[in-house]
């Protein structure tokens, strides 16, 4: 029997205690109170179909795990073939999954599967297009916490099976300060001081900067681990890069779009953190073909 773990993209884990979670309010969201009465009135109890999870769309399949989760939760009955696994890259028309079982459980889970799937797939596609663009360069494409609210660990794990990283989880993973705790803590170097008493041994500690005149400050401090250099230019990335000299790694963020990528790939900054990779991916065409 495949499992939702089987499906998962093999270098990138995602807890099933997360997939339970997230299925669960799905499918509570979408049951309310009396389940699915138009399947309950129309498909007899005893009736099994057969369906098909088609891509409609080239790109990276995500999400299967939540389809095959959302699925089980329905009926222990159901069977899976599955053609690929999260990560792969589809062809239009490919089939991806093939479902057999009670018709009431499929069609009940036909619409939370394929949100799961065309949500998860359009990030990983999105981000692969973002990583084909700065082929041949060391630069790493990241996240952040721009995600919608609930789903980020799913959100994450798409961008890793899009060939990208993540920043931060949450507020508790590292340091990052940004302007508005500059501002309130009075400055650079009073800021850096405070985090630093304050962070454990394992903890990194990054700060944004938005001028050059902030990064050489940054620097003579010693006390950073890593730089987002905020809305900068590709002239201000490039004199970035030479002014830190390899000390720091340095972070472009702001305006990081599909078509400017490759060339603050380029600058040769060591991270470039894009929102866009989950508010603004477009969702994923799919579709659960029912087999005559």
């Amino acid at each position: 029997m495949i499992t939702p773990s089987s499906l998962l993209n093999s270098d990138a884990f995602l807890s099933p205690l997360a997939t339970d979670a997230a299925v669960q309010r799905a499918l509570d969201e979408d049951l309310g109170r009396a389940g699915d009465i138009t399947s309950l009135a129309t498909i007899p109890e005893t009736t099994r179909a057969q369906a098909i999870l088609v891509a409609r769309q080239s790109g990276v399949i995500a999400g299967l795990p939540l389809a095959l989760a959302t699925l089980q939760k329905l009926s222990p009955d159901i069977e899976v073939r599955a053609d690929v696994r999260d990560a792969a890259r589809v062809a239009r028309g490919q089939h991806v999954l093939t479902i057999s079982g009670p018709a009431r459980a499929i069609l009940t889970a036909e619409r939370t599967a394929l949100n799961f799937v065309g949500r998860l797939s359009g990030i990983a596609t999105l981000t692969a297009d973002y990583v084909a663009r700065t082929e041949g360069t060391r630069m790493r494409i990241c996240c952040t916490r721009k995600t919608t609210p609930g789903l980020r660990a799913l959100e994450k794990y798409a961008v890793r099976c899009g060939g990208g990283f993540n920043h931060r989880f949450g507020l508790d993973d590292a340091i990052l300060i940004k302007d508005n705790h500059i501002a309130v803590a009075g400055g650079i170097r009073p800021v850096l001081e405070r985090a630093r008493a304050h962070a454990g041994h394992l903890v990194k500690i990054e700060i944004e900067v938005d001028t050059l005149a902030q990064l050489r400050e940054v620097l003579d401090t010693g006390m950073a681990d890593a730089v987002l250099l905020d809305n900068m230019d590709l002239a201000m990335l490039r004199e970035a890069v030479r002014i830190n000299e390899g000390r720091l790694k340095l972070e472009a963020s702001g305006g990081v779009t599909l078509e400017s990528i490759a060339t603050i790939a380029a600058t040769g900054v060591d991270y470039a953190s894009a929102g866009a990779l989950t508010h603004s991916a477009p969702n994923f065409d799919c579709a659960l073909d029912i087999e005559a």
